[in-house]
């Protein structure tokens, strides 16, 4: 059986060396004069003095050794900070020397990199923009604020996007069901993006965000980062100045000729004494039908100009509950002349907000009016459909919750990522124009909205006021 083979240290090694040699000399010595008394005690002392002088040299040869072990535990304990002392010997000086400036580099680096890093903390949190960085499994191993505030995930580190897409995947306990959807339909999207790629991505809501997927070196592997910019409120200005030029322009030019076109029928039907009894009917029939039609091109082009012109809104506490029961009264005997059932479906007390009436009041009469088109779209393909609106005012704790449910089931071909686009609407024969009004009308009050499918062919128009802005009752 092979023995495992002993080391022992240097200094044991030379310690046993200067014995083992000095003993073999002392030996000689005692062979060699034992009739000569006086030259054996001088070799012994000669032995002696060799002895002591050798173990002090080799203390000092060995020194060296014992500074690199010290240097060894203070870069092992990472003490940095620490130095060590000159012990006066030329030699050693400029060992100590040269362990010293290296501590010294290394504190250095290490204070940068810390600076550093803080500095980069800092910046992820402050900025808006969503960051998420991955490691090298593709696990999301750094999210700052501004993606967790977007994303809503539960205990995201450790996991790749994929992750949330299950039905048992862990959100944000505050989230509702709808801003789940939402959030597993970005991460679906973000999940898609390609190393390189940089596109516009669209939610549920219709918000719009910039994504970029790169890539940075870490300990020589490539890890991923994502960053998601918000840009819905930077195209939502730009979209709403450019319609806003736009309509100004229409207007201009409609507005000057339907007052000129208006003018002239006006000064035709002078001629109607000139003409035949048989021809002057028809004759003034259409230059009545040609004004209607004039008055109704000014209305429509008005319309428009309304969305642009919208005033500033006058805010003053109101009872929310109160401005939607005028619009239930105003909508009662239409809806009753349909068979269209309206009313409360929940109604919380929450406290007064601070609202502009007329202003809130148009934005909800537009979304009663839509639902109530809606179904009677739905009712022309099934007469046995009938229909029902229901209204929910919910009190969320910071925010209150408004929606207008209704059963016309307009949204189930529509894709919810182009409701709020300007002049896009679901109706036949639709302008475009009323949820383009809503929205500015939520924005104005610091509030959000969002439309969609609901359970069982419903559509579901839900806004979000905030509660911070509200008053005591």
């Amino acid at each position: 059986m092979k023995l495992p083979a002993i080391r022992l240290p240097l200094q044991t090694q030379l310690t046993a060396y200067l014995a083992l040699l000095h003993l073999l000399l002392a030996g000689c010595a005692l062979l060699l004069l034992p009739a000569r008394p006086l030259l054996f005690v001088g070799a012994e002392l000669l032995l002696a003095a060799s002895m002591a002088l050798g173990w002090w040299l080799m203390k000092r040869a060995l020194e060296p050794l014992g500074y690199t072990r010290r240097f060894h535990d203070l870069l092992q304990d990472q003490q940095y900070a620490a130095r060590l002392a000159a012990p006066g010997v030329t030699e050693l000086d400029e060992l100590v020397a040269m362990f010293n400036g290296m501590l010294g580099a290394l504190h250095r680096e290490r204070l940068a990199a810390g600076e550093q890093q803080g500095l980069l903390e800092r910046l992820l949190e402050a900025t808006p923009s969503a960051v998420l960085v991955f490691d090298f499994d593709h696990a999301i191993s750094l999210m700052n604020a501004s993606a967790a505030g977007l994303l809503g995930l539960g205990a995201p580190l450790g996991r790749p996007l994929s992750a949330w897409q299950d039905a048992d995947a862990v959100f944000d306990p505050t989230l509702d069901a709808r801003d789940i959807a939402r959030s597993r339909d970005l991460l679906r999207q973000l999940d898609a993006l390609e190393l390189g790629d940089s596109r516009l991505l669209v939610d549920l809501d219709g918000r719009r965000y910039r994504a970029q997927r790169s890539r940075f070196f870490d300990r020589g592997f490539a890890r991923h980062f994502l960053i998601v910019e918000d840009l819905s409120a930077e195209l939502e200005d730009s979209e709403r100045a450019t319609y806003a030029r736009l309509i100004r322009v229409l207007a201009h030019e409609v507005n000057n000729t339907v007052a000129a076109t208006g003018s002239v029928l006006d000064s035709l039907l002078s001629y109607r004494g000139q003409l035949d009894e048989r021809d002057a009917g028809d004759f003034v029939t259409a230059i009545v039908a040609v004004k209607r039609r004039n008055v109704s091109l000014g209305e429509f082009i008005d319309r428009f100009t309304r969305v642009v012109k919208m005033p500033a809104p006058e805010l003053r506490p109101t009872r929310l509950q109160d401005v939607v029961d005028d619009i239930l009264w105003l909508n009662r005997e239409q809806c009753k002349a349909r068979a269209i059932q309206l009313g409360w479906g929940r109604c919380d007390a929450v406290p007064a907000l601070l609202l502009d009436v007329q202003l809130i009041e148009g934005a909800l009469l537009n979304v009663v009016k839509n639902a109530v088109e809606a179904i009677d779209e739905r009712n022309a393909r099934d007469a046995s459909a009938g229909g029902a609106i229901r209204v929910e005012l919910e009190d969320l704790g910071e925010r209150v919750r408004l929606s207008v449910i209704d059963s016309g089931a307009l949204l189930e071909q529509a894709s919810a990522q182009r409701l709020f686009t300007p002049f896009f609407s679901t109706k036949r024969g639709g302008q475009g124009i009323g949820l383009m009004f809503v929205r500015e009308v939520l924005q104005r009050h610091g509030a959000t909205c969002a439309l969609a499918p609901g359970v069982s062919g419903e559509t579901r128009f839900d806004m979000w006021f905030p509660a911070l802005q509200s008053s005591a009752s």
